[in-house]
């Protein structure tokens, strides 16, 4: 044989026994090796694991059951007895596609799925078998239905008529509840119940996850970088690590939300700002934890997702983010009085040291909210001596708190002051998740009051989230507390933006300037920045200046929105009050004449009652202007 001749074998037989090698390595289609599958594989329990303690444990349950929570929990599964399960009709599924209205849907899911928690729990606290029948019933009838996806997920109706099957945000939870039920209920539950448990998971969680990981389904939430990510993968996991049997497989989910679960840390700036909002923070977030915690509680704390570097910030956005007084700000599409989960906080606050006051650190013991993570709450998972995380400090009430990537600037009154004025300003960009064109907006705070408000998140409907968003005037810029340029309103998506040109921090006033230029789609526009001065001085102050420039003459207006009664007390001054509260508005154009128009936001809010937008309109077109609104509190 030719001396080339054999080295072309040689060559071919190493290359066969590389891809030989490759294969008895990695022989799993979803990515993950064997030898990765066996290292965690060896961290799980023999049995299935959850929150919470199984039935069994008398001892534990019989002393919440003689507190007065569970007492509560009692009654209210004791109602649930006497009160029939809604049904999910076709009808009321249909709803949503026909007329973009999800309220009626969510209504009798929430109601039908909110059974399983209650009743369960109620179980587990008295373990007479009063409840089981009626758990049982209600499993029968979800497990019936013809999909679990939410009717705003399904707008194509292609789950609804079994021509795909997806998993998103209710899908996923229904599955990791009642995983938990079975897992700790055991066989209290019929084996019937039990088999059917494992038989719907299985073809509507279970194998579509796999097809999603191989690549013969779309990643769609897996690569997502918003809260879709981390609430089912939090729901996907729990269910296999409370049900899966075999330990090869549970590790396969762990190994996967340990992937995956960098997407969703990956939607947060490095300032650590959640730009969906505050509720969004809650769920979003909140459902991060709940992963951290299923996982580090199945692998006896060998892997502690909390313990990231890149989520450390992230978990100190609630402490960080309080304008004064238990008062949030609304951006995005929150709802005005959304604040950060108590329990979530404390728990973040137990386990990375934020040194959050007492008072703040709450926690709901039992009830209230679903199943696993009430159980999360009320069992925590024994946490390490230390941190695991590189943790730093966190200041907490301290005179600002500055997200300098997304441009969220908070101004406080210094500690020890008798002034209870702030504000919260807004620059980011109109891309983010939930976003609203709201470049430049802010709110303004006094006595726990906000008199110049973000509208927060509208009611949802089809709109919400489709092509028309931003007709709706509470996500527009239209109502928010920002210009109208020539007629226009700010631009959607991501090069709309507020750029810093300069901060100025310090005891006395905090100033922050910002270029608004490119959220305008206004040909000649040439220079649009705006400067804010927040004084500390006395009762404190907030001066917001527009500086506006174009080639040729245009109009410009600026606006305040707000919930409060405002009457014009002179030609330039301007009183709003609402409650106990009252500021004083002064306005400056540089004599240039305007004038005050008052409009209603007619829109589905979330608010008491329906916003106002005060525009300060200038008569004429100009080329350039300097308006300047001053705002101190009132007596």
């Amino acid at each position: 044989m030719k001396l080339s001749r054999i080295i072309i074998l040689l060559m071919v037989s190493i290359v066969v026994a590389g891809v030989e090698a490759q294969d008895s390595k990695s022989a799993s289609p979803s990515g993950f090796d064997q030898a990765e599958l066996a290292k965690v594989a060896a961290m799980l329990p023999e049995r299935p694991t959850c929150f919470g303690r199984p039935i069994t444990d008398r001892s534990t349950w019989e002393t919440l059951a003689a507190t007065n929570e569970g007492k509560a929990v009692i009654s209210a599964a004791e109602m649930l007895l006497q009160t029939p399960m809604p049904e999910m009709t076709d009808a009321t599924y249909l709803i949503y596609s026909q007329t973009g209205s999800r309220t009626e849907g969510d209504r009798v899911d929430g109601q039908r799925r909110g059974r399983v928690g209650t009743l369960t729990l109620a179980e587990l606290l008295e373990n007479k078998g009063r409840f089981l029948p009626e758990l049982q019933k209600t499993i029968r009838s979800l497990c019936a239905e013809k999909t679990w996806v939410g009717v705003a997920h399904d707008s194509n109706l292609k789950n609804f008529h079994k021509k795909e099957i997806t998993i998103d945000l209710y899908s996923s939870a229904l599955a990791w509840h009642l995983a938990t039920a079975d897992n700790l209920l055991g066989d209290k539950l019929s084996p019937p119940t039990r088999e059917l448990i494992r038989t719907e998971i299985q073809w509507r969680i279970f194998e579509p996850y796999h097809r999603m990981i191989e690549g013969k389904q779309s990643l769609y939430w897996l690569a997502a970088e918003h809260n879709w990510n981390s609430v089912c993968l939090a729901g996907v996991t729990g269910a296999a690590l409370a049900l899966l049997d075999s330990r090869e497989e549970r590790a396969f989910y762990v190994l996967a939300a340990e992937k995956y679960s960098m997407n969703f840390l990956k939607g947060f700036p490095p300032d650590g700002y959640c730009g969906e909002g505050t509720g969004y923070w809650n769920y979003g977030f909140g459902h991060y934890v709940y992963l951290a915690e299923e996982i580090r509680l199945a692998t006896g704390g060998k892997i502690d997702l909390l313990a990231r570097k890149e989520a450390l910030a992230p978990a100190s956005f609630g402490a960080r983010f309080e304008v004064l007084d238990g008062v949030y700000p609304a951006f995005a599409d929150s709802s005005p009085g959304d604040r950060p989960s108590g329990r979530l906080m404390s728990f973040l606050n137990e386990r990375l040291g934020f040194g959050l006051p007492p008072a703040r650190s709450e926690r709901v013991r039992l009830g209230g909210g679903s199943l696993a993570e009430g159980l999360m709450y009320l069992f925590p998972v024994p946490a390490p001596q230390k941190p695991q995380a590189a943790g730093q400090p966190v200041e907490v009430g301290g005179p600002r708190s500055w997200f300098e990537q997304a441009g969220i600037l908070i101004c406080r009154p210094l500690k020890g002051s008798s002034s209870r004025f702030a504000t919260a300003i807004i620059g980011n960009d109109n891309g983010v998740n939930h976003n609203h064109n709201d470049v430049g907006s802010y709110i303004v705070v006094l006595n726990g009051q906000v008199l110049i408000v973000d509208p927060g998140g509208e009611t949802y409907t089809a709109r919400t989230f489709g092509p028309h968003r931003y007709d709706s005037n509470m996500l527009n810029s239209f109502g928010h507390s920002v210009p109208l340029v020539s007629g226009k309103m700010q631009s959607a998506g991501a090069k709309a933006k507020a750029v810093t040109l300069r901060t100025d921090f310090t005891d006395a006033q905090d100033t922050l300037v910002f270029d608004t230029r490119s959220a305008y789609a206004v040909e000649g526009l040439q220079t649009l920045t705006r400067t804010y001065v927040f004084s500390r001085a006395g009762a404190g102050s907030l001066t917001v200046t527009d500086d506006v420039a174009f080639s040729q003459p245009q109009t410009f207006e600026t606006a305040l929105i707000t919930l409060g009664q405002w009457k014009q007390t002179g030609p330039q001054t301007l009183r709003i009050e609402d409650g106990t509260a009252a500021i004083n508005v002064q306005i400056d154009t540089g004599g240039a004449a305007f004038k005050i128009v008052s409009t209603e936001i007619n829109e589905h809010v979330h608010t008491r009652k329906l916003l106002v937008r005060l525009a300060i309109a200038l008569d004429s077109p100009i080329s350039q202007a300097m308006v300047t609104v001053k705002i101190t509190p009132a007596e």
